[in-house]
């Protein structure tokens, strides 16, 4: 049931936070973890700067709390920072590692995605812009596309899951709780103007696990059955979703950090609904606190 998949799913997603020096210019999204030891699966966009195509100055990822309340202040709480590691703009994938984790983390199993076809069921956690945390979204899948948007090997899954801003590199699972897909865009105003609904994209994991291969990381997923493939549809126009940001708190026991000071916490973060250009904002004051009372700690060492 959608209830046991998010149950089984969910700790395993985080929310991606990147934005420039000063705050000035951000992202944010969506992630999986898909290795124990820190590794997080998202979307290129949520992660690079879209002009200099260089990764955020900053990035960081907020952990699943042992219970949502949807009260951002009690919400958003622990706070790893991450570097990415490697990202294609292309097929729109970035791999994150997380910062001073020494437990194991919850990750999210990945299966192949050729046995997946129309009609099947999905489910999608991400973090909706205006919505609550680690929100739930349901759908069935409507069409496949291959070499989305002209390129070549970007093959996709087209459904009628709810995604918006803030889901961007989020996971769709089939409905087994596993990752068949990476949540990447969604079409909003047809040709004529007039807004189009329920038309979502998600790159299917097939893709991702062959791009990861490339870059020598393995995943835990589940092995394709054996059966035949069914051959896409033709592609439609889209644009990328826009990625938001969400923190989050993972329990006590399952993890351990670098130990974070008091002020590294945004404390003005306002309750829900949230807003991603706030959020990024108190996010960078924090930092900038942050290095700011570490520097000046620094110093008055040195003059002992």
């Amino acid at each position: 049931s959608p209830r046991e998949i998010y149950e089984q799913a969910s700790p395993g997603v985080v929310m991606v936070m990147g934005y420039a020096d000063g705050g000035r210019k951000g992202s944010g999204g969506t992630g999986s973890i898909i290795q124990s030891d820190g590794l997080v699966l998202t979307n290129a966009h949520v992660a690079i700067e879209e002009k200099s195509g260089k990764p955020f100055a900053h990035l960081s990822v907020f952990l699943k709390p042992p219970r949502v309340t949807g009260e951002s202040r009690s919400d958003l709480s622990r706070i790893v920072r991450a570097k990415v590691v490697a990202f294609s703009q292309p097929l729109d994938l970035a791999l994150l590692k997380l910062d001073g984790v020494t437990e194991v983390l919850p990750v999210v199993d990945v299966s192949e995605s050729g046995r997946a076809r129309i009609g099947d069921r999905v489910v999608a956690i991400g973090h909706p812009e205006q919505g609550g945390l680690w929100t739930l979204t349901t759908g069935v899948i409507s069409a496949e596309v291959d070499n989305f948007n002209g390129v070549k090997g970007k093959h996709v899954f087209q459904t009628e899951t709810g995604l918006n801003r803030g889901n961007s590199g989020g996971p769709l699972l089939d409905g087994e709780g596993r990752m068949i897909g990476v949540n990447t865009a969604i079409a909003r105003v047809a040709s004529d103007g007039l807004p189009i609904t329920s038309i979502s994209f998600s790159l299917k994991s097939s893709v991702a696990i062959q791009w990861l291969r490339e870059q020598g990381v393995g995943v835990q997923r589940t092995p394709l059955p054996t059966g035949d493939v069914r051959p896409a549809t033709a592609q439609p126009l889209a644009q990328s979703v826009q990625p938001q940001a969400i923190p989050v708190r993972p329990p006590q026991s399952d993890l351990s950090l670098k130990p974070r000071m008091k002020s590294d916490v945004a404390q003005s973060l306002p309750d829900h609904p949230y807003n991603l250009d706030q959020l990024i904002s108190d996010r960078a004051k924090a930092e900038a606190d942050l290095d700011s009372m570490m520097s000046e700690m620094r110093g008055r060492m040195k003059g002992r």
